[in-house]
């Protein structure tokens, strides 16, 4: 009988348990050692020095680096005046008195030990072989392809460029663009092949065949490399870090030798060799490049920096295109808004507006149906489950979504409540929006359930082949394989929950200028009225004709930073105080409404960059009763316009230096990013722009630090 494994019987939670990072072994087509941060004395090293390096490792450990000869102490001497080590840092270097090249990566431990990777250069001996191009078609091979990825107008043909770039770059058999849903799986969304294999393209693959702790990876190491997935693995000796006696971390190690499991994952798929490279947006992973060849492939460091950099401004696109269509969502919404304030202009009523075009109120969400609980009635269109259902749908949908404003969104509603799965025909999948805080008041959006084919790269739910852990495999095949999903609706994307998220906000608004107008026709019913605007999320402000102000709601308040009385002109709570006046009087004579951005004077004396948004409000016999003001707070628009002038002059002197040096490439990541920081800057209604923006600074910062390692390396 045998024993049972270290992990226990063996099932997928055995690959989330593994420690990758303390892998104790790199690849053997490179040499690891770990210096002492003080003196540089060789505290650790990998199993590989000797036919590497030409030292055996009782003849490097506890010795100074310098034994090694050559220029490499001087060379981390100057790194380290130099360079932040918190990540990689890329050297050349020449070892011994044959003076040797070789391609280093050096990076500092929290623990103030340093990592040093030395893989042979170009003309030194090394057991596979290596893939480089002449420095000057590597220029015209990333200006070209930088310049296709910036005219790109959409996710889908970003990837199949993307592919095809990177496969004719490296030369790898297969190259997959493969992107993760919400659940964590992945799907194959592009493909470049060679001919003789079969196509991947449109298979998924379940979240558990990436784990956790390895995608965490992904976003330390973003470029990973794997030669001969049958290399024997080079120990480090000695197992345990002197000083620490605990397994050296390599989170940050390019030579880290790959899980067992893995490795049997690949040897099951037929493949040899193996290249990956994260795509990241807003700090999450949005997808991988996956390259596989059918035999050992290595490539030099620079062509990794080249994968590199094409992945990070890949990554930029991204986030441009997908916030572009932000942008649309907010024309979109616009529209809308203009429809129903002219509704309720001349019928004193949208809900029925709302829904008088089905069309313009499903297609742009590609929904079947849609429903509006207000004021305890229900209205419905298109496509809907009985009203009792409708209201259980309500009572859950409710429970879910908790507190907050954010949309609710649910692809497979009866699989997340079997109490509703008698939904599932007309209401499998639910958008909702809330349209007030202190009532049950929402729209929602309905998608009935739609059979759905799915390919999946081997049966997902067979993913345990052993029971010794070494030796688990999530499958053994990987033909395709579908099944039919049930019981669920097409997810909603980011771009739809966008574009309910802006649906939502206008109606809010519509809601609270149709309530000032009851509170203005019938102060008798003050109180009552006034409860509802008060709960608005907005900053609004009610005045009578004369400017003076009638109520002032909570938000606003906050907005203020301290009580607003009765009583008090309106024009006073603004910097531009004659400005506001002046508007005010034009709206009493010309009853049409007024728009501008201004300075709200806050309690403190601060100004409050503000949207300002107001209504003439007028009764039954045309006689003007008063305005409704709404505030929007700009502050993180006035955020992310500075970070976007702070970009461009980023940009623009980088240009400066990239015109003096007439480099196409440099000039090709400086358009890209001045692109994507307009796509992102114009997309009002979607993610804070401000972020984004830093991030797209961040990223075109390293993707030209890339640039410039793979020129240096070229020299």
């Amino acid at each position: 009988m045998q024993p049972d494994p270290a992990f226990g019987q063996a099932d997928l939670t055995n690959c989330e348990r593994e420690l990758i990072h303390l892998a104790g072994a790199v690849q053997p087509h490179g040499a690891l050692l770990v210096l002492d941060g003080g003196d540089l004395r060789v505290l650790q090293v990998s199993g590989n020095v000797q036919r590497l390096l030409g030292v055996a490792p009782e003849g490097l450990l506890q010795q100074p680096l310098a034994v090694l000869g050559g220029d490499l102490t001087e060379r981390i001497a100057a790194l380290r005046r130099t360079a932040d080590l918190r990540e990689p840092v890329a050297l050349q270097c020449q070892l011994g008195a044959e003076r040797r090249g070789f391609d280093a990566a050096l990076h500092q431990l929290a623990s103030g030990a340093l990592v040093l990777e030395l893989e042979p250069a170009p003309g030194s001996p090394v057991d596979v072989e290596l893939q480089d191009l002449a420095p000057e078609v590597m220029a015209a091979t990333l200006s070209s392809a930088l310049q296709r990825f910036g005219a790109a107008p959409s996710v889908g043909v970003l990837a199949d460029a993307v592919v095809e770039v990177v496969r004719n770059l490296t030369g790898y058999d297969r190259v997959v663009v493969y992107k993760f849903d919400p659940d964590g799986h992945g799907k194959v969304i592009a493909e470049s092949r060679h001919p003789r294999l079969e196509s991947l393209l449109g298979h998924h693959y379940p979240a558990s065949d990436i784990p956790q702790r390895a995608r965490a990876l992904y976003l330390l190491n973003r470029v990973r490399m794997l030669v001969d997935v049958d290399a024997p693995q080079a120990p480090l000796m000695p197992a345990l870090l002197p000083g620490t006696e605990a397994p050296l971390d390599m989170s940050l190690c390019q030579l880290r030798s790959m899980s067992p499991i893995h490795l049997q994952y690949l040897r099951n798929m037929g493949v040899t060799a193996t290249l990956t490279a994260s795509l990241v947006r807003e700090g999450q992973l949005w997808g991988l490049i996956a390259a596989h060849h059918y035999s050992p492939r290595y490539l030099r460091s620079t062509m990794r920096a080249a994968t590199d950099l094409l992945a990070e401004v890949a990554s930029t696109r991204i986030s441009a295109i997908e916030n572009y269509a932000h942008a649309q969502v907010a024309l979109m919404v616009r529209r809308l808004e203009q429809r129903l304030v002219e509704a309720t202009s001349t019928e004193g009523e949208w809900r029925y507006a709302l829904f008088r075009n089905p069309r313009t109120l499903l297609q742009p969400l590609d929904a079947t149906g849609a429903v509006l609980f207000c004021e305890g009635e229900v209205l419905t269109t298109g496509e809907t489950p009985s009203t009792p259902e409708l209201r259980a749908l309500l009572a859950w949908v409710q429970a879910e979504a908790g507190a907050g404003d954010a949309p609710f969104a649910c692809a497979s509603v009866g699989q997340a409540n079997p109490a509703l799965d008698s939904l599932t025909p007309t209401a499998s999948g639910v958008l909702a929006v809330r349209l007030s805080d202190r009532s049950p008041d929402w729209l929602m959006w309905l998608r009935k359930e739609q059979l759905q084919s799915v390919t999946w790269a081997g049966d997902p739910a067979k993913p345990m082949v052993a029971s010794n852990p070494l030796e688990l495999s999530p499958r053994r095949s990987f033909a395709a394989w579908s099944e039919i999903v049930r019981g669920t609706a097409v997810p909603w994307s980011t771009t739809e929950v966008a574009l309910a998220r802006g649906i939502g906000v206008a109606l809010v608004d519509i809601i609270v200028q149709v309530q000032a107008v009851r509170l203005l026709i019938a102060e008798h019913q003050l109180l009552k009225i006034r409860s509802a605007v008060a709960g608005a999320r907005e900053a609004v402000l009610v005045a009578h004709a004369q400017g003076e102000i009638v109520f002032a709601n909570d938000a606003l308040q906050a907005l203020h930073g301290a009580p607003v009385d009765k009583g008090r002109p309106v024009a006073e709570l603004f910097a531009l105080a004659p400005v506001v006046q002046e508007a005010l009087t034009q709206m009493r004579a010309a009853h049409h409404g007024w728009r501008r951005e201004l300075d709200l004077r806050a309690a403190d004396g601060t100004a409050v960059p503000v949207a300002v948004h107001a209504e003439p409000i007028s009764g039954n016999d045309g006689q003007m009763l008063g305005f409704v003001i709404t505030l929007m707070d700009l502050r993180e628009a006035r955020r992310a316009d500075t970070a976007r002038l702070n970009l461009e002059t980023s940009l623009r002197v980088a240009a400066q230096s990239s015109a003096s040096e007439a480099d196409e490439v440099i000039s090709a990541i400086l358009t890209n990013a001045s692109l994507a920081a307009m796509d992102i800057a114009d997309a009002r209604g979607g993610p804070p722009a401000a972020p984004l923006l830093q991030e797209l600074e961040n990223s075109t910062r390293r993707a030209a630090g890339l640039y410039a390692q793979i020129r240096s390396f070229s020299k």
